[in-house]
């Protein structure tokens, strides 16, 4: 395995998914996985009032992005990711960098950074 295989986990906020895919897609990244996920960070989550009573709203909606790099720079990647999502205020997000030991696509049996990368002339339609 020659190339450095890469894991990327971003979470935010789900009202920038759609912004943040398309930032993504233009530095050449494309396979994603999101998934919708709840949590707090720092900030605990916050109060809400809903008919008349006050709640504790301790875990906050948000979207995990995951993807996997070997060719578009791991750098590149945060960098776009950080320009998309920063607000500055509390529920920005996240970013987690992950190496990766190995990949295996299962249907060709490729490995390393060949089971990640787009095979030329191949294409799923």
């Amino acid at each position: 395995m020659d190339k450095k295989i890469t894991k990327i986990d971003i979470i935010t906020r789900p009202s920038k998914l759609e912004e943040l895919k398309e930032a993504l897609n233009e530095i050449g990244v494309m396979g994603l996985t999101v998934s919708q996920v709840y949590g707090c960070g720092t900030q605990k989550g916050h109060k809400e009032v809903y008919r008349g009573r006050e709640y504790e709203v301790t875990l906050v909606p948000k979207i995990k992005l995951e993807t996997v790099v070997c060719e578009v720079p791991v750098e590149k990647v945060l960098e776009v990711a950080q320009k998309v999502l920063r607000t500055g205020k509390f529920g920005d997000g996240k970013i987690f960098v992950y190496e990766l030991s190995d990949a295996v696509r299962i249907r060709t049996g490729h490995r390393g950074a060949e089971a990640i990368m787009d095979i030329p002339g191949e294409s799923n339609k």
